[in-house]
Formats: C-alpha cells, structure tokens, sequence
C-alpha cells in the first residue's frame, strides 16, 4: 500500500509502570508499527505480553511512557483536550470482558446513545432513531433499547459494546480481545459481524486476541508480541505459511487442526522454562532464557526488527539461519 494510505504509524512505542523504587514494569517497549486504512491489523501473544497494554496506549487510555502514536500526522499523546474529545470521536475500542464494560445501571439505549450525548451528534427522535438502527446493525431489535445489560446474553452484550464502539460513526476501533470471554459458538458470529461491518462502513481495526486461528481469519497483517517486544511481523497468510521467530513458531505448532489424522501426525514444539519477569529486564532477547536455538549474542544484545522476506519482519539474531528451516 501507498504511504499516504497509513491512518496509524507507532514508533518506538513505550508503557512502562512503576512497581517499585527502581523498579519498572516494561509492558511495551518500544514497538513500531504502521496501520493502513480499512485493513486490520492483527495482534497475537500469549497473556502477558503486552498486547492489551499496546492497544489501550494506541487509544490514549494510557499515557505512553516513551515514542509516538501518530494518528493522520499528529501525535495523539500531545493533544489538548479539544483534540483528545475530537479523536475519541474518530477511534473507539471494543473491551474483553462484555459483562463489566456495560453499565450495569444504564439501559441499552442510554449504553449506546452515551457516545451521540456526548459529541452532540443527535437529538430527540433522531437519537432513538440512530439507536434502534445502530441496534438492528449489529443483530439485534430495536426493543432491547429500553432493557438492561443483566438481560442479555455474553454474545449479546458484546454486540451491544460493537454498537456503542459504532454510535460516534468511528474510522478506526481497537478490538480488544472481543470473543475471548464468549463460547466457542459465539465467536465466530462476532468476528463475522465485524468483517461485515467494516466492509459496509470502511472500518480500520487494530485486533487484539491469542486465538491464532481467529486471527488469521480476520487479519490483513499480524504482529507476534513476546514480553513487551514485536517478534515478528508478516502479512497474515505469509506469516502462518512461513513463520521464523523460534516463539512464533512454537505458537503456530499449537494452532489445533479439524482433521484428526492431521492433528496426530502434527508435531508440536514445546515451549520449556519460565517466562522471565517484565520488570527490569535484562539486555539480550527475552526469548533466550526459552529459545532452544539461543546463542551467546541472544543473551547478550536485544535483536532488532529486520526485513528477513518480503514484507516479513522478525526480531532474531538467527532469522536468516531459522528462514531457511
């Protein structure tokens, strides 16, 4: 894609969080990463990683500690609070936990019609209006306005969440991890309903979740977090097809295949040893102390991301070696 179709660009994102007199919990440190109109970005890893914290400090909900989140040239983190109000206008997240990001003494319709309030998009019958239909969009009926978030299914109130995340009519929406709270039946209608809704309105999405199946299926390109750092980076089917992070690896091992045969023959690579911890880390590749292909320099210098394939990124002393495998 042409640069001038970039909508988001992170550079050299950081979030630490102070747990101690010198001690620093590095969440994220120091992730790049651009994200182009209309595409999704996926983001995968294990819990942990930092992948949440990632997409809440792309949001604004958290202050970054270092680096930038430029949003169509400007630096979210250095708005005034006018510009702050006009960008939570044009971005929105969808949150994990359906169950407690509703609130619970709200009806429906107040849930969703609480983003037009606030942006004074509409008024009186154009509001309920613009609610029924925000409604009937994501699968529902225009009656569920005047209930509560207790009457609804975990499906149903995540669908509720997708049309509070739609009410301000944003350009781009951070997913975090949406159907991870939601039965396996569930999941697909939801990520089947965003697909939708983003080809009907143009929708950029940033895709947090560690279910890497559901996230090949809707992803565009995919970034493999470990401990804070981007491992790798690939468009989606290059980087299932082709993985080369030695973790990356591991992770697609793990992906269960619907043939049983397949599933049988598969050989799985473990992961053995501890994860080590987040706070003060050492220098060196946070995979290392993991990695069975970890050599001295592993421990030693923290790898950057480099161009191993065509488009294809990966954090490695050993990628051009572990391409080849």
């Amino acid at each position: 894609m042409a640069e001038k179709d970039v909508l988001i660009e992170v550079k050299d994102l950081k979030k630490y969080f102070k747990v101690g007199k010198n001690a620093w919990l590095k969440a994220v440190d120091g992730v790049d990463f651009k994200i182009y109109k209309g595409e999704t970005l996926g983001l995968v890893g294990e819990s942990g990683c930092g992948k949440t914290t990632c997409g809440k400090t792309v949001m604004g909900l958290y202050d970054a500690t270092g680096g930038q989140v430029i949003f169509e040239g400007t630096d979210i983190h250095s708005l005034n609070r006018k510009e702050k109000k006009e960008f939570t206008k044009r971005a929105q997240i969808i949150f994990q936990d359906p169950y407690s990001s509703l609130n619970p003494r709200m009806t429906v319709g107040d849930i969703i019609g609480e983003g037009i309030d606030i942006h004074n998009l509409y008024k009186g019958e154009e509001r309920a209006e613009k609610i029924n239909e925000l409604l009937e969009m994501v699968g529902l009926n225009k009656e569920h306005a005047s209930r509560f978030p207790h009457e609804f299914s975990g499906g149903q109130r995540q669908r509720i969440g997708i049309a509070r995340a739609l009410a301000v009519e944003p350009d781009f929406i951070v997913c975090d991890e949406p159907i991870s709270a939601l039965d396996v039946s569930i999941q697909a209608q939801v990520v089947n309903l965003l697909i939708e809704l983003q080809e009907k309105k143009g929708l950029t999405y940033l895709f947090i979740a560690h279910d890497l199946s559901m996230v090949k299926h809707i992803s565009d390109r995919v970034g493999v977090m470990y401990l804070g750092n981007m491992v790798e980076f690939a468009a989606s089917d290059e980087l299932y097809e082709h993985p080369i992070h030695p973790y990356t690896k591991a992770l697609m091992s793990a992906i269960p295949i619907p043939d049983p045969d397949v599933e049988h023959e598969k050989k799985r690579i473990p992961i053995e040893g501890e994860i080590p911890s987040p706070i003060n880390p050492k220098p060196g590749c946070r995979f290392a102390a993991r990695c069975r292909y970890a050599k001295d320099i592993c421990r030693q210098d923290t790898p950057k991301l480099v161009e191993v394939r065509t488009g294809h990124y990966a954090a490695c002393h050993r990628a051009g070696e572990l391409n080849d495998i």
